[in-house]
């Protein structure tokens, strides 16, 4: 717990009361700026120091937090920016690659992206093995996020893909070219799309709003066998050796890894340099690196961009 760091939240929606929640068990006092009197309602009984109207309002803090509607991202940011302070931002950084690369030119070293997949401790145990090589050589990775739904205000692909994407440079250490995708799409809206990216090693990621099957699973491919965290809220990762092509698989070993959310990790880190420590995963490059990446897949499947 890092106490009396002076932290702006700025939004405190479905997911801002989280940010809050979590903010406030690391020992930070939180002023809020939001407009709506929900919003205020919510910051109050959440346990916020203060609550202000817009980004303006915020006294002086240490840092900011950015959680609002992805299209606002470039706009509250730069205002954000306005005060001087290192500034987290919910992912994408923007859902527009002009404001991205602008964003990241102007606030090199002050500007994060909250991609939480990075601090997932599975994630954090797959890219382990791809480094030190106990499975042998990296062939690639598959990612899976389906599910049914989308009540935000940017399609699948902005929503579901920053995730996969992030997954892939913190266990590959870098984001491969795209080089194919499809997309499930309803006039030029994205319900889903499946890409691929890199050929050694390479990404082949699926994301979907109308699955009726829920699934979050990243599966590590090695010349000597498979690493696999079946599900977000899994307590361990399964590791299948060997390349038996046989009817059935071999019986997995199991690795424990921490349930600690994701969320209050990526958070803490954020604090943490705050404080005078090293800056969190997912600068501002790597941010517009995402959304050139997104851009891309888009193209590639004949969907907007």
């Amino acid at each position: 717990m890092r106490t009396g760091i002076r932290v702006g939240l700025v939004g405190c929606g479905k997911w801002g009361r989280f940010v809050l929640r979590d903010l406030v068990a690391l020992g930070s006092e939180v002023t809020v700026a939001v407009a709506s009197e929900e919003g205020k309602t919510t910051a109050a009984q959440g346990g916020a120091t203060n609550v202000v109207a817009t980004v303006a309002d915020l006294p002086e803090v240490d840092g900011i937090v950015v959680v609002t509607p992805s299209r606002t991202h470039a706009e509250v940011v730069e205002s954000a920016l306005e005060h001087g302070v290192p500034v987290f931002v919910e992912k994408p950084l923007t859902d527009d690659l002009a404001a991205a690369d602008r964003l990241a030119e102007r606030a090199h070293g002050r500007l994060f992206v909250m991609d939480k997949w990075r601090y997932h401790p599975g994630v954090e145990l797959l890219g382990a093995l791809a480094r030190d090589g106990e499975l042998g050589r990296v062939l690639g990775l598959r990612t899976s996020r389906i599910g049914w739904g989308n009540p935000h205000d940017v399609d699948a692909v902005w929503v579901l893909a920053p995730h996969d994407l992030s997954i892939g440079l913190e266990i590959l250490g870098s984001m491969p070219a795209p080089s194919s995708a499809v997309a499930d799409a309803a006039d030029g809206y994205a319900l889903g799309l499946v890409g691929l990216l890199g050929h050694d090693p390479w990404h082949a990621l699926e994301v979907s709003t109308r699955s009726a099957e829920r699934r979050r699973e990243v599966t590590l491919i090695c010349e000597e066998g498979v690493a696999v965290l079946p599900t977000s809220e899994s307590d361990h990762i399964q590791i299948f050796r060997g390349v038996d092509v046989a009817a059935r698989a071999p019986k997995p070993e199991l690795r424990s890894i921490s349930i600690e959310l994701p969320l209050l990790r990526e958070l803490d880190a954020f604090l943490v340099h705050l404080d005078g420590g090293p800056p969190p995963r997912s600068s501002a490059a790597e941010g517009a690196a995402v959304v050139r990446t997104i851009v891309e897949l888009r193209t590639l499947a004949g969907l907007p961009a």
